[in-house]
């Protein structure tokens, strides 16, 4: 290297340190943050509008209807249980029913499936009549294969002859 260049890098190294900034002996603050961070959406309380879960809260023991032994005639207190459920189905015409028709234990297997069925069916009947389409709600029979009391007496025979409403989403 010549002497030019050495001088060069001499006189531009002796300038960058001329200029390098100190360290300040004491940090300013740090800015305040004006980031907000976005609302992160809530859950409503309880279970969403038009759900099983909604359905079941709001008719509170009315989504089941019950009968008599041998029957499946739709009875006063019966009605007004049907009628909360049409008020319920009206409010919310996107939603589907099905309703299942029960019976006890007695009896044969195929007398309680068609049981189950006129019970299903008169509780359709009886929600149509009230002005719900006959295409929203299907019936299903199960007899006695599914029953919510377990017991050969009275009291269990009496909670296993129903028929329920079940909304579908």
């Amino acid at each position: 290297m010549n002497k030019l260049t050495i001088s060069l890098v001499a006189v531009s190294a002796l300038a960058l340190t001329a200029c390098a900034k100190k360290a300040p002996e004491q940090l300013p603050p740090a800015p305040e943050s004006t980031y907000a961070p976005a609302p992160t959406p809530t859950q409503p309380a309880g279970p969403i509008p038009g759900s099983q879960g909604h359905f079941k809260q709001v008719m509170a023991g009315q989504d089941t209807i019950y009968f008599d032994t041998d029957k499946f005639n739709i009875d006063s207190e019966d009605a007004a249980a049907l009628r909360s459920q049409a008020q319920y189905l009206l409010q919310y015409p996107q939603i589907r029913a099905t309703i299942e028709g029960h019976c006890d234990e007695r009896g044969t297997r195929d007398y309680n499936l068609a049981l189950g069925e006129r019970r299903a069916n008169a509780a359709k009947n009886y929600l149509v009549s009230l002005g719900i389409p006959a295409a929203r709600i299907s019936t299903i029979s199960y007899g006695k294969e599914r029953p919510v009391a377990l017991g050969s007496n009275e009291g269990a025979w009496a909670q296993n002859r129903r028929a329920v409403t079940v909304v579908l989403n």
